[in-house]
C-alpha cells in the first residue's frame, strides 16, 4: 500500500529520499484511523526497522507524527492539524474577502492587499490592483518583512510582548530605506500608535516612494487572522490623505471582520468615523 506511495515519487525527476520516505509514512498513517505499530510501518513502506525508527523519531521531534507512551503505536500528529487549519483558513479568508477588497479599490484607486502572518512574516494571501501606469507591484505568495511593513506592523501590534521580540531576535530589524525602524524600542512605540488609532502606516520604510495604510481583520472570536491594506506611491497617497484612506481600510477591515463573525468594539467603529 504505502510501497506504492514511495514507487510513485521516486517516478519523478525531483525527489529527496528521506522526503519521500517521510510523505509515505504519512501517507501510511492516513490510511486509517487505526493506530500503526513500527511492525506494521516497515511492511508498509518496505523499510528495514532501524531506517523506519529513525524516521518516525525525527516525525515525532517535529509533532509531524505521534506515539503513544502506553502501546508505543503511531498516529498522525497535531502539527498537521495546524498547517491544515492555516491552509484553510487562508483559502476561505480570500473568498470571502474578495468583495471587500474590491469595495476598498474602488474607494481608494490603490492597490490592495490582504496578508497573514507566517512565522514572524508577511505573507500575501491576496492582491488586487487599480488601472494605473505608475502602483505597487507585489507577487502573491510572496512574503515581506512584518516591522516594516504596514500590513505587518497592524499584525503585530495585536501580539504579546513576548512574541513580538521573538520575531526581532529571529529576523532582526534591517535598514531597507532611511526611514527603516531599527530599533526595537522604535518599532514597539510604533505598535503602541497602531494600538491607539486602530491601523499602521509603512512611510516609506519597506521602499522609498512608497506608502501604505493597513488595518487587522480579526474572526469571530476576536483574534487576528489577517491584515488589508492600501498601497500606493508617495506623490498619491500623501501625508495629508493618511488619515482619510485609513479610515476607510478600517471601516474596511471591520467589515470583513464582521463577515467573519467578529462583533466590533463600539470604539474600533467610532475610529472608522471620526475625522
Amino acid at each position: 500500500m504505502a510501497a506504492m506511495s514511495v514507487s510513485k515519487m521516486s517516478a519523478s525527476p525531483y525527489h529527496v529520499q528521506v522526503l519521500d520516505r517521510a510523505f509515505a509514512a504519512l501517507e501510511v498513517l492516513a490510511s486509517r484511523s487505526e493506530e500503526f505499530s513500527l511492525a506494521e510501518l516497515c511492511v508498509a513502506l518496505n523499510l528495514h526497522k532501524s531506517t523506519v525508527h529513525r524516521l518516525m523519531m525525527v516525525l515525532e521531534q517535529h509533532r509531524l507524527v505521534h506515539k503513544s507512551d502506553e502501546t508505543g503505536r503511531y498516529r498522525l500528529g497535531l502539527k498537521l492539524f495546524e498547517f491544515g487549519s492555516k491552509a484553510i483558513a487562508a483559502f476561505d479568508l480570500r473568498q470571502h474577502s474578495r468583495p471587500f477588497l474590491n469595495r476598498l479599490l474602488h474607494e481608494i484607486d490603490e492597490t490592495v492587499h490582504l496578508c497573514i502572518l507566517d512565522d514572524g512574516q508577511v505573507f500575501y494571501v491576496e492582491k488586487i490592483e487599480p488601472q494605473r501606469s505608475v502602483r505597487m507591484a507585489c507577487t502573491l505568495a510572496s512574503r515581506a518583512p512584518a516591522y516594516c511593513t504596514a500590513v505587518g506592523k497592524a499584525m503585530l501590534a495585536e501580539l504579546p510582548e513576548p512574541e513580538v521580540n521573538n520575531i526581532i531576535r529571529r529576523w532582526g530589524l534591517k535598514p531597507l530605506t532611511e526611514n527603516t525602524i531599527t530599533t526595537a524600542a522604535g518599532l514597539k512605540a510604533a505598535l503602541r500608535r497602531v494600538r491607539m488609532r486602530g491601523y499602521a502606516v509603512d512611510d516609506e520604510e519597506k521602499e522609498k516612494d512608497l506608502r501604505c495604510i493597513g488595518a487587522p481583520v480579526r474572526d469571530h472570536s476576536g483574534r487576528l487572522i489577517a491584515a488589508i491594506s492600501i498601497s500606493g506611491p508617495s506623490f498619491r497617497v500623501t501625508k495629508e490623505r493618511i488619515p482619510q484612506i485609513a479610515r476607510v481600510v478600517m471601516r474596511i477591515a471591520n467589515e470583513l471582520s464582521f463577515e467573519l463573525g467578529y462583533l466590533a468594539d463600539p470604539l474600533e467603529m467610532m475610529r472608522t468615523r471620526v475625522s
